[in-house]
C-alpha cells in the first residue's frame, strides 16, 4: 500500500481524483493500491523553550541564550486529531511507502519532516514534485516521483530556517523585552522582520530630515510655419537655478529672440517585454495597480493554483520557464484566450507556426525548485472571484507579453540656442507597439506619461521664441515605502535596483523569500511597528524605537540578513554543511545576549508600555504618546483628557516631528499638502488655540 500525505484536504481531492476510482475513509480517501490523507499546514511545531527546562519559563536575562542541543518538536494543539490520523496511517503495517505531496518548496519538506520524525516512521519515502494541480500534472508527477533521499538538502535547509529564527526570535526577542520594555509589551525581534522594518525607519528619518528647497526653471515655446515645440533652458546639464531673480533674468534674455536649432538627433530605440512573474514580482505589480496587500495577492495567487487550477505554484522565486515545458506553451495560450480582452492577442500568436522562445523565457540554469508563474492549459469559466480575476489577468497577460516584439520608439534630442542661451528638447514616436499593446494603460497601471511628439526640426533652422517663462518649484523628499517598493527593496536587501534582469540574479542574497514576505509585512504591523496609511506603510514610534536601541547592531542589518539567505539557499542546492550555518547563528545569538547585558546600566527612554513621549499634554501635563489614529495624552483613562492631536489633518498626515514641534512650540511651520474640502491644494501651519484645541492657520505659498 502506499500512502501519499498532501498538505491540504483540496490538494488530496486533487490527487485522488487525478489518480482514478476511490471512496472516502476516515480523514482519508483510498483507491486500489494507495490512500490518500493531509496535513491541515504545519501540523506539528518547534516546542517553545519552557519544554527544554522550567528555569526558561519566566523571562530572565541570567537564562539567555537559550541553545537546545537537539530541537524538539511538538504537535500543534489546534490540529492534534488531524496528526493522530496521519500517525496512525504512517505506521499502518499495510503501508510500503510513503509519498511526500506536501507543497513543492522548502515549507512543504519541513511539514513533512516534522511528520515523519514524530511519528517514528522508517519506510522509504518518494517525493511528488509538481507546480500544478490540474490532472494531467499530477499523473505525470507520479510518473516521476524522486527518491527521498535526494530531497536532504532542502530538508536541512528547511530546518535550519526554522530552527534559525528560533534561536535569533526567542533570544533576542527575550533579551530586548526584559531589558528595555516595561511588563506586558513585547519588543519583539526576528531575523528578517527587524531589518525590514530598519528599511522602513531609516527611510522614514530622511523623509523627517529633509528640508525643501525651492528651484527656478526658465522655460521656451519656439514656432515656425505653425508648429511649435517646447524646450528646457540648461547650462552644463543643470537646469535648475537657485535665485528667482537669475531665471527672470534669462527668460527677459531671450524673450522676443530666435532660436537656431544647435543639435537634432534621432535615435531608434527598443524596449524588451517585462519577464514572467514570480510571487514577488505579481505581489509589486498587484499592489501598484490595485493596491492590493501582499497578503492579499498571495491569498488570490493561491486560491487560483489550489481550488482553480488556472495558475502554476505561485511561491516561486524563479521569472523563467525550463525546457521540458515549450512543449505546453500552445496550450496556455490558448487557454488565456478564455478572457475576453486577451482572446485577439492570444489568437494572433497561435496564428503563427511556432511561438518565439528565447532565453528571456526558456532557461533551464535559472529555473531552481520552481519555475515562473504562468497560466495552466485550463481555460477559465464562469465569474472568478474579483480579487482572483485580477490576479489571473495579471499572469495571464503577462505570459503573452513575453512573446510579442520588442516596442520599438524613435527618441528625438533637439537642442535651441538663443541669444547664448541654450534649451533642450526631447520627444518620443512609437514605431511599434510590439508587447506594450497589451498594456494601453501602461504596465504599472494608470496612464504612463509620454514624451511628447516634436515637429520635424533640422540643425540649423530658426524658429521664433513665441513664449517664455519661469516656473518655481520644490525638492521633494524620497517617497514612503509601499508594499510594492518594501517588497523590491526586500528582494535585493535594501539595494536599489530597478533593473529586473539584476534583481533576478540578486534572488538568493534578499530578506526573506518570496513565500515569507507577505508574511513578515504583516507580522511588523502586527506587533506594532507599522501602520498603513492607505498604500504607504509608516513606522510607528514603538518601531522607530526598537530601531533607535539597536543602533548599529547585526540583528538590523539588512546585508547580514541577505546573507543567511544565500547560506540557506547554499545548504538548499547541497553546497554548504548545516552544522556549519547553525554554529554560526548560535555565535550570533551568544555575542546578542552579552551584548545587551553590557548595556544593562543604560536608561531607556521608553514608557506608557514602551512608547516614547512626544511631549507634555498642554491641558494637564501628563505625556502625549502615539495611538494608531492620534498622538494624544497618555492620561485619557484615568482622567478623560481628551487632547489629541489627529494623525490626519485636512487630508494630510502628520509626522512624528510635526506634532514634537507643536507641543514644544505651539505651532509648526508651513506645511504644504493640506486639501480643502474641494480637493483644491493649501498650505497652513497647525497651531493649538487657547482651548488647546489643534487648528490650522492658512499660509500663502
Amino acid at each position: 500500500m502506499r500512502l501519499i500525505i498532501a498538505e491540504k484536504p483540496s490538494v488530496g481531492r486533487d490527487i485522488a481524483n487525478a489518480l482514478g476510482r476511490h471512496r472516502k475513509g476516515k480523514d482519508a480517501l483510498v483507491g486500489s493500491g494507495w490512500t490518500v490523507t493531509w496535513a491541515l499546514g504545519h501540523l506539528a511545531e518547534l516546542a517553545p523553550p519552557e519544554a527544554y527546562g522550567i528555569e526558561y519559563k519566566r523571562w530572565r536575562l541570567e537564562s539567555l541564550p537559550i541553545l537546545p542541543e537537539r530541537f524538539r518538536v511538538r504537535v500543534n494543539p489546534k490540529t492534534r486529531e488531524q496528526f493522530g490520523v496521519v500517525k496512525r496511517l504512517l505506521r499502518d503495517p499495510s503501508v510500503t511507502e510513503v509519498v511526500n505531496a506536501c507543497d513543492a518548496g522548502r515549507e512543504g519538506e519541513l511539514i513533512f519532516a516534522y511528520l515523519y520524525g514524530l511519528s517514528r516512521c522508517s519506510k522509504p519515502v518518494r517525493r511528488l514534485w509538481v507546480s500544478s494541480l490540474t490532472p494531467e500534472a499530477i499523473r505525470e508527477g507520479f510518473e516521476t516521483l524522486r527518491d527521498g533521499p535526494s530531497m536532504k538538502p532542502l530538508e536541512d535547509a528547511a530546518r535550519s530556517r526554522a530552527e534559525a529564527d528560533w534561536i535569533v526570535g526567542m533570544n533576542a526577542t527575550r533579551a530586548y523585552s526584559v531589558r528595555f520594555s516595561h511588563p506586558g509589551n513585547v519588543l519583539s525581534v526576528g531575523r528578517v522582520q527587524t531589518p525590514t522594518l530598519r528599511l522602513l525607519v531609516e527611510r522614514e528619518r530622511e523623509i523627517e530630515d529633509f528640508r525643501p528647497e525651492k528651484f527656478f526653471t526658465v522655460h521656451a515655446r519656439f514656432a515656425r510655419d505653425g508648429k511649435t515645440y517646447d524646450g528646457l533652458w540648461f547650462r552644463k546639464k543643470e537646469s535648475r537655478l537657485k535665485e528667482r531673480e537669475a531665471a527672470e533674468q534669462i527668460a527677459e534674455k531671450v524673450r522676443g529672440g530666435t532660436g537656431v536649432v544647435k543639435k537634432a538627433e534621432r535615435r531608434q530605440t527598443s524596449e524588451r517585454p517585462p519577464l514572467l512573474y514570480d510571487l514577488t514580482e505579481l505581489q509589486r505589480n498587484a499592489n501598484a495597480r490595485f493596491g492590493f496587500t501582499a497578503e492579499r495577492t498571495l491569498r488570490a495567487a493561491q486560491a487560483l493554483y489550489e481550488e482553480r487550477k488556472l495558475i502554476t505554484y505561485p511561491r516561486t522565486s524563479s521569472r523563467y520557464l525550463s525546457k521540458d515545458m515549450v512543449g505546453t506553451l500552445r496550450k496556455r495560450v490558448e487557454a488565456t484566450g478564455g478572457l475576453p480582452e486577451l482572446a485577439p492577442f492570444a489568437g494572433r500568436l497561435l496564428a503563427a507556426e511556432r511561438l518565439p522562445v528565447n532565453k528571456r523565457i526558456v532557461d533551464d540554469s535559472k529555473v531552481t525548485d520552481h519555475h515562473a508563474i504562468v497560466p495552466t492549459d485550463r481555460r477559465p469559466s464562469g465569474g472568478l472571484p474579483p480579487d482572483e480575476a485580477k490576479v489571473y489577468d495579471l499572469v495571464a497577460r503577462r505570459f503573452l507579453a513575453v512573446f510579442f516584439p520588442a516596442a520599438r520608439f524613435e527618441n528625438t534630442t533637439v537642442v535651441t540656442e538663443a541669444r547664448e542661451e541654450t534649451f533642450l528638447s526631447k520627444g518620443r514616436v512609437v514605431l511599434e507597439a510590439g508587447w506594450r499593446e497589451l498594456y494601453p494603460g501602461g504596465v504599472g497601471g494608470g496612464k504612463e506619461k509620454e514624451p511628447p511628439v516634436l515637429p520635424p526640426v533640422e540643425v540649423g533652422q530658426e524658429w521664433r521664441v513665441a513664449k517664455v517663462g519661469v516656473r518655481e518649484g520644490e525638492t521633494k523628499p524620497p517617497p514612503r515605502y509601499t508594499e510594492s517598493a518594501i517588497l523590491g527593496a526586500m528582494e535585493t536587501a535594501g539595494k536599489l535596483v530597478e533593473d529586473e534582469e539584476l534583481r533576478q540574479q540578486m534572488k538568493d542574497s534578499g530578506l526573506g523569500t518570496p513565500a515569507t514576505r507577505a508574511a513578515i509585512i504583516e507580522r511588523l504591523i502586527k506587533v506594532g511597528y507599522v501602520e498603513r496609511e492607505k498604500k504607504a506603510l509608516v513606522p510607528t514610534a514603538k518601531g522607530r524605537a526598537l530601531i533607535s536601541l539597536l543602533a548599529d547592531s547585526p540583528l538590523s542589518s539588512p546585508e547580514m540578513t541577505a546573507r543567511w539567505e544565500r547560506r540557506l539557499a547554499r545548504i538548499e542546492r547541497g553546497e554548504e554543511r548545516r552544522p556549519d550555518f547553525m554554529s554560526d547563528i548560535r555565535d550570533f545569538v551568544v555575542s546578542i545576549v552579552e551584548e545587551v547585558r553590557r548595556m544593562e546600566g543604560e536608561k531607556i527612554a521608553a514608557t506608557n508600555g514602551g512608547r516614547e513621549p512626544l511631549g507634555a499634554c498642554p491641558k494637564c501635563g501628563s505625556p502625549v504618546v502615539e495611538t494608531k489614529k492620534a498622538y494624544g495624552c497618555s492620561a485619557w483613562r484615568k482622567t478623560g483628557c481628551d487632547f489629541a492631536i489627529w494623525k490626519r489633518v485636512a487630508g494630510k498626515r502628520v509626522s512624528e516631528v510635526q506634532a514634537r514641534q507643536l507641543l514644544a512650540k505651539g505651532s509648526t511651520a508651513r506645511l504644504k499638502g493640506f486639501k480643502s474640502k474641494s480637493g483644491k491644494p493649501f498650505s497652513a501651519a497647525l497651531v493649538l488655540d487657547e482651548k488647546h484645541r489643534v487648528r490650522l492657520e492658512p499660509v500663502r505659498d
